[in-house]
């Protein structure tokens, strides 16, 4: 069943698109990520084009955050005021990333950066899963405890002047620290169309040392707030977001998030590392090779 999209300029199989959106549902019930980081490569590869991919993954990402901040508020595991730093951070990340993306699009480089940058995103990131996750399966079939971990912010951290108190996270730092957090995430919102939670959790859990209970729900209220801003700023600038495109991946994530979310009550964490590591290095490879392939038309005509 074919619709067309009135922004990406081009007709898509709308079950596909639905799928495409179930299955980044699907992983980010059954991994406990926002699954935007993955969104944006598949629609790459499907052959929306970046801009237009990147633009409309945040606002899907924007629509299935809202239901889990709902959720969080009422169980107080958000850290209001720690959340409002990182979203004003994000905002001015937003605008920032908006300005880099009229630069590379006057260059004629946004595609090539969007893609270098997954490239290097998902690599890492899958890199370190699977190390991290090849390391608890030795230690679980060596039947040894995972070694305790101590939990502080790091010394960079703990040197930057005016000090606030978080105290939901049970922190005593600059809010500087959380503000430059929130700019890096907003920018790659705007560039990349990810709610930023694979790299916001992480850095709030071993840089800023927050508590554990309050670290998702305060990423999903910034992830929220910023992934907002960012599709206003899409749309008054860029004008890539497509609304049709969004709303047929949010009807598959919503779906998706349901099926993933019973899977990973019976299957085992290490695993699920495991397999979510194995898929982000498969795109990342896939996102290589893309970059290196030469096309079967180098120059194609466009009507103007």
């Amino acid at each position: 069943m074919d619709l067309y999209l009135p922004i990406a300029n081009l007709p898509v199989n709308m079950l596909v698109i639905i799928g495409l959106g179930g299955i980044v549902g699907l992983l980010s019930g059954m991994f406990g990520v926002g699954g935007g980081f993955l969104t944006t490569p598949l629609l790459i590869f499907y052959g929306i084009p970046p801009t237009v991919a990147a633009a409309s993954a945040t606002t899907q990402v924007t629509g299935a955050s809202v239901s889990g901040v709902f959720a969080h508020l009422s169980r107080g595991t958000v850290d209001l005021r720690m959340g409002t730093v990182l979203v004003v951070g994000g905002v001015l990340g937003a605008v920032l990333g908006a300005g880099l993306l009229d630069l590379l699009e006057a260059i004629g480089q946004t595609d090539t950066v969007i893609g270098l940058l997954y490239v290097i995103l998902l690599g890492s990131i899958g890199g370190l899963m699977a190390w991290e996750s090849v390391q608890s399966l030795v230690r679980r079939k060596r039947g040894v405890a995972a070694p305790a971990s101590k939990r502080r912010h790091h010394p960079l951290v703990a040197a930057l002047p005016m000090r606030w108190r978080f105290y939901k996270s049970g922190l005593y730092i600059s809010p500087l620290a959380p503000l430059l957090l929130g700019v890096l995430t907003g920018i790659l919102t705007m560039l990349l169309g990810v709610g930023g939670g694979f790299i916001m959790v992480p850095a709030m859990i071993y840089l800023l040392g927050m508590s554990t209970q309050v670290v998702v729900g305060t990423s999903l209220f910034q992830i929220l707030f910023v992934t907002m801003a960012s599709t206003l700023v899409h749309s008054l600038t860029t004008k890539a977001v497509d609304l049709v495109l969004a709303i047929l991946l949010l009807i598959g994530s919503v779906t998706g998030a349901q099926l993933g979310t019973r899977i990973s009550r019976k299957a085992r964490p290490e695993y699920l590392r495991m397999i979510l590591a194995f898929i982000v290095l498969v795109v990342a490879i896939r996102m290589a090779l893309g970059l290196g392939w030469r096309p079967d038309e180098i120059y194609t005509i466009e009507a103007g």
